[in-house]
């Protein structure tokens, strides 16, 4: 499911300065040889923390699962 939904790549300084240098769900800064991943879903590049927790609660098709409604206006 992950090669459909991210690609995955080494943060270049190509990358890190023409295109981001911070993750796109968590903001903490993307650096130089660290694994990062590229949500094709979302268009945007994530760090490896943050691609594993959205990997853990997307389906196959690469679509967010809602979990349980927790409330009346959910």
């Amino acid at each position: 499911m992950t090669n459909d939904c991210f690609v995955s790549q080494e943060a270049t300084d190509e990358i890190l300065l023409r295109v981001t240098n911070v993750c796109g769900e968590c903001y903490d800064d993307l650096e130089l040889g660290n694994m990062i991943h590229y949500d094709m879903q979302n268009y945007r590049y994530l760090c490896d923390c943050c691609q594993q927790k959205l990997c853990s609660r997307m389906n196959e098709a690469c679509e967010i699962v809602r979990e349980e409604d927790t409330g009346l206006f959910c």
